[in-house]
């Protein structure tokens, strides 16, 4: 007869949770939560029920991504376990809400703690350079909303330089994969310009890793300007909120990082030939002020050369006025030599030269 095993108190839970931890490493478990506290800010506590059944579960509070509340329905990643107690219970290593109801629950609670600490606010954001040379691009390459945003941002410009972060973008893992991502490009010596988060549409429950508390910080604490473009126009998540730019789609994305270049080119001929008529008008005009200038100048030198010479017209009047020559033919004559008695005086006329002796002379 085979003897049965004898064990203390201890070690039937030690064998206990090994077998459990061999048989059940890790189990994926929803229910609905029940009894959710938080104790010291550290420890959490609470059940996960359905109609026929209950749990207790147990994690950390830094384990904690989404806010969670009583009546929400989740998904847990646990190890069961048997305490020292002899409880029962699940030690969680991951939740998140499960459902359409859950996820937007849990979404309004976090939006709600992120908008009052200011983490949405616009005066916090920054522009995006208007034709960045070097991008990071954060993304699946293997989705087709990747494949989208690349063939569009060759189409519109080309020649970017794209560093892209390979991340998964949905489950539980796409989180942190994302957050390291950021952290990457954040500590790089030479850094992006802008930071693109990519990934095209899905399900509530498929885009809540971009709900993730500790993604939307990571995106608020970038030096690098971000640019996040997630799932369909009328997505919305956290990481939109707090990215420095939100796109509505991957493709949107692409439009915001670049300009059409075949815009730009109509652009520049158009603003080319609007210049024109406008050059030329101020060549005109400068052309007619150097003409007025140059108009002026002769005027005033026509002056300036009329004056002169009136001048001169006059001197020559005073000049011929003061010639001998005028007064002799006034009947005038011309005295040469000493008005003395005896002397000998030249006499000048307009038709001769007489010589004459000086035979008186009397004071008048």
């Amino acid at each position: 007869m085979e003897k049965t095993p004898t064990f203390s108190v201890s070690d039937f839970i030690a064998v206990t949770n090994q077998t459990l931890e061999y048989a059940y490493p890790s189990v994926v478990i929803e229910g609905e939560v029940s009894g959710f506290k938080v104790n010291q800010g550290k420890f959490v506590f609470f059940d996960l029920k359905d109609v026929q059944a209950s749990v207790g579960c147990f994690m950390m509070a830094f384990q904690l991504r989404m806010p969670i509340e009583d009546g929400m329905k989740v998904v847990v990643v646990a190890q069961p376990k048997l305490t020292n107690w002899g409880k029962f219970s699940l030690t969680v290593k991951s939740i998140r809400p499960s459902g359409e109801g859950s996820l937007k629950k849990s979404f309004e609670i976090l939006r709600a703690k992120l908008e009052n600490e200011g983490l949405f606010n616009d005066e916090r954001k920054r522009t995006l350079p208007r034709v960045p040379t070097h991008v990071g691009v954060i993304s699946s390459t293997q989705a087709a909303g990747y494949a989208d945003f690349v063939k569009i941002l060759d189409d519109r410009w080309g020649g970017l330089e794209l560093q892209v972060a390979q991340v998964q973008v949905q489950g539980e893992a796409a989180p942190d994969q994302i957050i390291r991502a950021i952290e990457y490009f954040n500590s790089l010596e030479r850094p992006p310009e802008v930071l693109a988060l990519i990934r095209g549409g899905g399900s509530a429950d498929d885009l809540s890793a971009f709900n993730d508390e500790r993604l939307v910080r990571a995106i608020a604490a970038s030096r690098v300007p971000t640019l996040v473009g997630v799932g369909h126009e009328t997505d919305e998540s956290l990481a939109d909120m707090v990215a420095d730019r939100r796109a509505s789609t991957p493709s949107n994305a692409a439009q915001i990082l670049v300009p059409d270049k075949a815009e730009v080119q109509r652009s520049v001929r158009y603003q080319m030939r609007s210049l024109i008529p406008k050059i030329q008008s101020v060549v005109e005009k400068q052309v007619l002020g150097v003409r007025e200038l140059v108009f002026y100048a002769l005027t005033r030198i026509e002056d300036k050369v009329k004056m002169h010479e009136d001048q001169i017209g006059q001197s020559k009047k005073v000049l011929a006025q003061l010639n001998p020559e005028v007064v002799l033919r006034r009947g005038y004559a011309l005295l040469r030599g000493e008005a003395k008695v005896g002397s000998t005086i030249e006499i000048e006329t307009i038709r001769a030269i007489i010589k004459a002796e000086v035979k008186d002379v009397r004071s008048k």
